[in-house]
């Protein structure tokens, strides 16, 4: 570790900042700097292909390549000139502006200047940068780390679909199942919230300073800007809201961070279960050579993979659920209480990412103690009890579920206990050798074939 990330106030930029530098290209200071260029070039081009636009002529393919490779090669010393106009003007969206036009005299390109930001208002550029920003991080950085993380999920489903384990209902032994059942429920649970965070269509709105278009309007009347606004919108794989105030109204936003809040609540039930079933002993997790466990206990091999997934989703969900609550309430046509909280859509997706890298961390340590689970399942033959009364109503024995209830509940029983108890029943002899061939170990159902139909999804 380097002594600035030993100086750092965000974990995220001090001791988690391997597992999270790939969101630093979306949600750095200068990452905003290079959306917002982006979007003022390409609002830039666009704008010079209109028919009705004359104060400027179109903008030839050489100068339309130069343009975009501004924002294509932006580099930490473009960012720290814009941030140099920034600290001149205060004004994070205006030094963009001043510096695009600084790079353009150097293109040769000065005769296009006052074509930059033309009639627009900060919030036209800001919430088109957001929207790609986020998308962009979703689709290339936190959908790829959970596709890793769900593949790893999948894959010790299926090798481990037919391992028998105990199962728990309020906490005391229930009907068996299989670890590979148990995993491949969050593996079903991952892929539907998984598909509906990649499905969030993000919004994005270019319509002046307090949504009308006046300015547009009143510089060039001949001009439709109601479809260049949605034409323009829509080129940057966005879907345009033309009834808006100042500010994009983030609904779209909120409906992104919903997901992936409901998404990141799975794998904080999953971190929970795992952390559980290494606590039973059930999951045992490889020593890694040279750690430390415990500061005084030398034999502790914690759990801090999940556990810092757990926290982290926590942390994450916590900022997502402000997020969805806060950025759709904007006083009348615009107030600035949004401005410093989309700078932190950054944090949430870093704990979020952290978490994921953490969970899949852990997962690459874990291996079933098979042994164990066999145990205590054939040490609750008591489980069987759910079996033995549905076999005997089929038979049409009385009652059948108090009789078994009687025999079990509230203390200990044995297998041999159960098996003099089949004796004692009046049914046929096959009825009997269909009871007595019951064990805890393979009681468990359809749990193998369910957790292989995860193979065909």
């Amino acid at each position: 570790m380097t002594v600035d990330r030993l100086t750092t106030l965000s974990p995220l930029d001090g001791r988690y900042q391997p597992d999270v530098a790939a969101l630093e290209a979306y949600f750095s200071e200068a990452a905003l700097f290079r959306y917002r260029a982006r979007v003022e070039i390409e609002y830039l081009i666009f704008l010079t292909k209109a028919r009705d636009v004359t104060f400027v002529p179109k903008l030839g393919a050489q100068a339309v390549g130069e343009l975009r490779g501004l924002y294509r090669a932006f580099s930490p010393d473009d960012a720290a000139a814009v941030a140099e106009w920034d600290r001149k003007v205060n004004h994070d969206v205006k030094a963009v502006e001043y510096w695009l036009r600084a790079q353009m005299e150097k293109l040769g390109l000065a005769e296009w200047k006052e074509a930059v930001h033309f009639a627009l208002t900060s919030e036209d550029v800001n919430n088109l940068a957001y929207a790609l920003m986020l998308r962009e991080a979703r689709d290339l950085v936190l959908l790829p780390a959970l596709n890793d993380l769900g593949a790893q999920l999948h894959d010790l489903a299926l090798a481990e679909a037919a391992t028998p384990m105990p199962a728990r209902t309020h906490g005391q032994p229930a009907t068996p199942t299989t670890l590979g059942k148990e995993l491949a429920v969050f593996v079903a649970r991952l892929r539907r919230a998984h598909t509906t965070l990649a499905h969030v269509q993000l919004t994005g709105k270019l319509n002046g300073a307090t949504g009308t278009l006046a300015a547009q309007a009143a510089a060039l009347p001949k001009l439709d800007w109601l479809a260049f606004s949605r034409a323009f919108v829509r080129t940057l794989d966005l879907e345009p809201l033309l009834l808006t105030t100042q500010i994009e109204p983030h609904d779209s936003l909120a409906e992104l961070f919903d997901a992936l809040k409901r998404l990141n609540t799975v794998l904080i039930d999953l971190s929970q279960d795992l952390w559980r079933y290494i606590s039973d002993g059930y999951l045992v997790q490889a020593p890694k050579p040279g750690e430390v466990g415990s500061s005084t206990m030398p034999h502790k091999v914690n759990p801090i993979d999940f556990e810092n997934a757990e926290g982290n989703l926590g942390l994450a969900n916590a900022l997502l659920e402000f997020f969805s609550r806060k950025l759709p309430v904007s006083r009348l046509q615009r107030d600035l209480s949004d401005s410093t909280v989309l700078r932190n859509i950054g944090v949430a997706l870093g704990h979020s990412l952290f978490a994921y890298r953490r969970l899949g961390r852990g997962l690459g340590k874990l291996a079933p103690d098979r042994e164990r689970m066999l145990a205590e399942l054939q040490s609750h033959p008591e489980v069987l009890a759910e079996a033995v009364q549905t076999i005997l109503r089929r038979e049409g024995y009385p009652e059948p579920y108090e009789l078994l209830k009687r025999l079990t509940r509230g203390r200990a029983l044995t297998l041999a206990d159960l098996r003099a108890f089949v004796e004692t029943l009046d049914i046929a002899d096959a009825v009997k050798d269909e009871l007595r061939a019951l064990a805890p170990e393979s009681y468990t159902g359809l749990a193998d074939k369910l957790a292989r139909s995860i193979i065909k999804r």
